[in-house]
């Protein structure tokens, strides 16, 4: 069975071994819109642009992964806060239950 692959999901990603696109039929040859470059833009800048747009998702996941990760050190830090907490609590209860054991010790 000869499967094929779609635009979704091509067979291969290396645009060297797909297959070359063929023109389209309904449209005449000649008849996408030039590119418009405004007098005095150089192709560098718009090259310089593009790419900048091209990054912009990459800075936002990074700025993503950043904001998560103080997020959670953020609550690692009140958890063990927390934690600690209850640990005092637990050695203030056993250090007054050893003064009263003391304290009856002394009384008897």
């Amino acid at each position: 069975m000869n499967i094929h692959g779609t635009i979704d999901r091509p067979l291969t990603h290396d645009p060297k071994k797909q297959a070359p696109m063929k023109p389209s039929t309904s449209e005449p040859a000649g008849s996408a819109i030039p590119d418009f470059t405004p007098a005095g833009t150089t192709t560098g800048s718009r090259q310089n642009r593009t790419r900048e747009m091209q990054l912009i998702p990459e800075a936002l996941a990074r700025a993503h992964m950043h904001a998560r990760l103080h997020e959670a050190e953020r609550e690692s830090r009140a958890v063990r806060l927390a934690t600690a907490r209850r640990m005092q609590r637990r050695a203030e209860r056993a250090s007054m239950r050893a003064r009263r054991a003391l304290a009856m010790a002394v009384m008897q």
